[in-house]
Formats: structure tokens, C-alpha cells, sequence
């Protein structure tokens, strides 16, 4: 260093801390050193720097202001706010001004920087949107399911349709994929006998809105019957003339050709005898009962005991689908009657309006089909007679299809319909199959809905809507050739086994149907699965308990009756 450095005389301060009183009297103003500022302290106060050594005046070109010395430590929060205005800030609470007209960049062309990122931003805000949509309806589906985490229907925990017997061979199993590639033309079919009696469809329904709802009646003294192929007196007989060697009904054929759709499990018995086959259905099978709400992807309830769970709703349906069958008939005996009565009725007792059609399909040079079809009614405009089905959709609570039909199936029946052929795709499919099968000319579909959510045995018809079966055929996406497809083979698998019984299951967690060989003896009356309790079974009220049970005995075909009554 050039020059030395001089301390200075420092006074000493025996009472306390900085100079003592009477230095600082002593001292004048002018022999204290110039820009050294002195901040007043006492012990409990924090020290902070007295020179930054690191501040830079070595710029000439900037003009250094007092403040700019390395003595000067004015803005050191150590010695507290010098000012306590200087750290008072206003603080405004009042939101920002929101344009008139939308985003500014949407008409600012100088920020055209600005669109990629604001899209960014949209994107990323849809796609947390979607996932905050997607993780609401899986705590939905997953509610009430104890322990399912799968996010789709399709592996919930359904039971199958018939218990499983450990002395089963399983033959084969055919997943639904194979079964969308196949396709195979039949002829038109022949008509072999027509047995029955059809009672006049009423048009008054037709202009049924939910502004004038009817009440769905209750029928108690019609009988219904729900027959199997080989209980059949009629194709019994015609197996032993040789008319055919593949024996069905449209119920049976109806399930095959729409399987890819169907969701729950349902099986079907094939009885192979000699060089004929007979596709039946159990005593109490589930293709005796309609399915809602098959195809949702909001879960029902699983308890049976709870009155939307889907056995109930399932027994529900086919006393709506019955009784709304027989209400929408002109009821004053005129019927039109064909080559022989109903064969499954006793002498004198009353039966529902139904007609059978037994008709035969060629399938091969040396192989045809015949199947029992049934049309539930009739309708006569300028002398042309056509055949009617009869089908109701049932409504049991808005909160599960998200669409009320009170208030849409005037204003939007296309919505309903289309809500319906999401949740219900198998059964409207197969109706509209057993419609093809008849060769019908008309599809009647009745909206009834119940008269409160939670009552489920009194139901009101709120429309009635009318359909070729081919054209709604096409518009539900069912292809004739493809149904026939399927059903040619099986056909053909079934006659590969050797004589014997076998059962057809779909399987209750994948979309696949299973063979398996059973005993000769399965399904007899001494085989039949136990019923369920009276107190798991669905029941109507006590002054119509009569009424809600669905008679089906195994003895003899008399004994194979469903009361339609509620």
C-alpha cells in the first residue's frame, strides 16, 4: 500500500455498547468522518453489515448517487424499516376487467404468437376435463362392486346361466370374434303349418303420448306359453315325417344369431338323435325372461332383493312385455284362426293372442331347418292383412339411462331410441330377429315406464312406435347373412358329435361360447337346479301374489305355462 492506515482514537465505553456520552457531546460534527452513516442499537437488536466492499464504482460512464457508497446499508432489513411508509402497499382486490367479446387474440392480428400456446392451453384443460369425466364414471361403475377395479363391463363377476357339473367335457369354446366373419344366404323360407289364433292390433295406440298415458292392465286369466323345441307336439311330429333334420324355435335361434352382442350368460341344450338335431332351452332359462340394461355401462345393483337389480328387472320385463302384448288388441272376440288351434291350450281355456308359424329353411341340399316362429298380432288396412310383434321397452329409473322419457319421447324420440339401443342392444337384436324369422310385416315397440321410480309393479304406456323389421334391421346394424352365418355354424359343429346331450353356454366374463358334453340324464327332473327362495324370489303384492308367478313344469307340455300377470 502507498499510504498507511489510520486507525483513529477509539473512546472506550465502560457502561455499555457504542461511544460513551461524554465522547459523543465532546465531538462536533464536523470530526466525525464524512458519509459514514451511524445506526443507533442495543443488545437484543440484530447486527447487519457496515460496508458491501463488492459493490463496482469503477464505471465512469454511470452517475454514482450517495446512496451508491459501500457505507451506505439503508435498505438491510437488519436494522428494521427506516420508514414505515416506505413498506405500506395498497393491495387491490378488485378482479381484472373481462373483455366484451370474448379472448382479445381471437381478434388481435399483432399476437398472433400468442394462438399456439392459448391452443396448448385448450388442449391440456380438455384433456384434464376428460380425465376428471373418465375417473367419475369409473367411481360409478365401481360403486356398489366390492373390490372390482376393471374398468369395463365386460369383467364383472356374472354368474353363468347354469352351474357348471365337474363330470362335463368341454369340447370347444368359439370366441365372438370368428363369429363376425362369417355370412351365408338362405332362400326364402316355406310356410308348413299355421296354428293359432290372432286377435285385431287397436290403432287407437298409436297416438299414445305421455300427455294421454294409458295404464298397462294386468291380464291374470291369459295363459302364455313358453314350450321347448322337443316338447313340441307339432315338431315332433314333423321330425317323425322327415320333413327336416335341424329342429329350433325363434327364441333359440334368436340367441345364436345375436350372441356377439349379448353380455350375460344364457345357455341353450342340443340333443343329438341320429342324423337329427334339436336345439331346446331348459325349464326356467333365462331366455324365458327379458334382459335390461344388458349393454350399459352403468352397473345395476346386485342384490337381488333390490327391485332394479337385473333379475328383478329382468322378470319385470317379460310381465310388461306379456301384459302390453295383450292390452293393445281389439278385445271383442273377433279373431282370425288358422289351420289348427294353439296346441300347447287345453279345451276351453284362455290363451294369449299368438299365431306359430312353423316354417322351413333349406341350409344344404340334404339338410333344412325348421323353427316355431310367433307373431302376436294382426292388422287389416284396405283389405291387406298384415302380421304384427308385439315388444315393449320398460323404463325403470331415470337416473341409470340419463334420459326421462316423459319428457324427450315427444320432442326426441330418436334419442330415447337410440339411449335404448345402447342399453339394450341384445334384446332389441333379438327381437328384431324373431320379427325377420316370422317373416312379419310390422315391429310394434311400446315405451311403458313405471308410475314412480320405486314402484315396480304399476307401469303406464306412455307410446307405441311402429317398424319394418328390415329397415330397423339395417338401422341397428344386423346383418340377415351374418345371423344365418352363425347358426350354419353350429349347425355344422353339432353334427360332427357323436349321439348324445351337450349344452351350448355362453360364458359369463368373456365374450365366448362354450360346448360341453353332459349326461344323458341332465337337465331331468330330477337334475333341475334348486329355485331360489320365496323371500329372493321377485314377488307382486299379497292381493296379486296369484298373479306373479310364472308356472313351468317339466312333466308333460299342458303343464308349460307363464300366467302373465303382475
Amino acid at each position: 500500500m502507498v499510504g498507511g492506515f489510520e486507525v483513529g482514537a477509539v473512546p472506550f465505553n465502560p457502561d455499555g455498547w457504542g461511544p460513551p456520552e461524554s465522547a459523543a457531546a465532546g465531538t462536533t460534527a464536523g470530526a466525525l468522518p464524512l458519509n459514514v452513516p451511524f445506526a443507533p442499537f442495543s443488545r437484543s437488536e440484530k447486527l447487519g453489515r457496515i460496508a458491501d466492499w463488492t459493490r463496482s464504482l469503477n464505471n465512469p460512464s454511470k452517475s454514482h448517487k450517495q446512496s451508491d457508497s459501500i457505507f451506505d446499508f439503508s435498505a438491510d432489513d437488519s436494522f428494521g424499516p427506516l420508514d414505515e411508509d416506505s413498506s405500506f402497499r395498497l393491495v387491490d382486490s378488485k378482479p381484472a376487467p373481462r373483455p366484451k367479446f370474448g379472448p382479445k387474440w381471437r381478434f388481435n392480428q399483432h399476437h398472433r404468437s400468442q394462438l399456439p400456446q392459448r391452443r396448448d392451453e385448450e388442449v391440456e384443460a380438455k384433456k384434464r376435463e376428460a380425465e376428471k369425466e373418465r375417473a367419475r364414471r369409473d367411481r360409478l361403475y365401481n360403486l356398489n362392486r366390492p373390490g372390482a377395479n376393471a374398468p369395463r363391463r365386460e369383467a364383472a363377476a356374472f354368474k353363468s346361466s347354469v352351474d357348471i357339473q365337474p363330470e362335463w367335457n368341454m369340447l370347444d369354446q368359439i370366441p365372438f370374434s370368428t363369429f363376425s366373419k362369417l355370412s351365408f344366404a338362405v332362400p326364402e323360407p316355406e310356410d308348413l303349418l299355421l296354428c293359432g289364433a290372432l286377435e285385431y292390433y287397436d290403432r287407437t295406440y298409436d297416438r299414445v303420448t305421455p300427455k294421454n298415458e294409458r295404464r298397462l292392465e294386468r291380464f291374470k286369466n291369459r295363459n302364455f306359453f313358453k314350450v321347448t323345441t322337443t316338447d313340441d307336439p307339432v315338431i315332433r311330429r314333423l321330425a317323425n315325417e322327415d320333413k327336416a333334420t335341424v329342429f329350433a324355435t325363434d327364441a333359440i335361434l334368436s340367441a345364436l344369431m345375436c350372441a356377439p352382442r349379448s353380455v350375460y350368460s344364457w345357455d341353450i341344450v342340443i340333443q343329438r338323435v341320429g342324423n337329427k338335431l334339436f336345439f331346446d332351452k331348459r325349464d326356467g332359462s333365462q331366455l324365458d325372461l327379458l334382459s335390461v340394461h344388458e349393454t350399459s355401462q352403468e352397473p345395476l345393483p346386485e342384490a337381488k332383493d333390490d327391485i332394479n337389480s337385473a333379475y328383478s328387472l329382468s322378470v319385470e320385463a317379460a310381465y310388461v312385455n306379456q301384459n302390453f302384448s295383450q292390452q293393445v288388441l281389439i278385445r271383442d272376440g273377433n279373431k282370425v284362426t288358422f289351420d289348427e288351434p294353439n296346441p300347447f291350450a287345453n279345451e276351453g281355456e284362455e290363451v294369449a293372442s299368438v299365431a306359430y308359424r312353423y316354417r322351413r329353411w333349406k341350409l344344404d341340399d340334404d339338410m333344412h331347418l325348421i323353427a316355431r316362429c310367433e307373431v302376436q298380432s294382426v292388422n287389416e288396412i284396405n283389405k291387406q292383412r298384415s302380421f304384427l310383434t308385439l315388444n315393449a321397452l320398460n323404463e325403470f329409473d331415470s337416473k341409470y339411462s340419463g334420459v326421462d322419457w316423459r319428457q324427450k319421447l315427444e320432442t326426441q324420440r330418436g334419442a330415447v331410441l337410440a339411449t335404448e339401443l345402447k342399453n339394450n342392444a341384445n334384446k332389441l337384436a333379438k327381437w328384431t330377429a324373431q320379427a325377420l324369422l316370422a317373416s312379419a310385416d310390422y315391429m310394434k315397440l311400446g315405451f311403458v315406464s313405471r308410475v314412480h321410480p320405486r314402484d315396480h309393479f304399476n307401469h303406464v304406456i306412455l307410446a307405441v312406435q311402429q317398424y319394418k323389421p328390415r329397415d330397423f334391421a339395417s338401422q341397428i346394424n344386423l346383418n340377415t347373412a351374418n345371423m344365418w352365418g352363425i347358426v350354419k355354424s353350429i349347425v355344422d359343429l353339432c353334427m360332427k358329435l357323436n349321439e348324445g346331450k351337450y349344452v351350448l353356454v355362453k360364458d359369463p366374463s368373456k365374450p365366448q361360447v362354450r360346448i360341453y358334453e353332459v349326461p344323458a340324464d341332465a337337465f331331468e327332473n330330477d337334475y333341475v337346479e334348486e329355485p331360489l327362495p320365496e323371500d329372493e324370489q321377485a314377488q307382486p303384492p299379497a292381493d296379486d301374489a296369484d298373479a306373479g308367478e310364472i308356472s313351468v313344469a317339466a312333466k308333460d307340455v299342458e303343464d308349460k305355462e307363464i300366467d302373465a300377470q303382475v
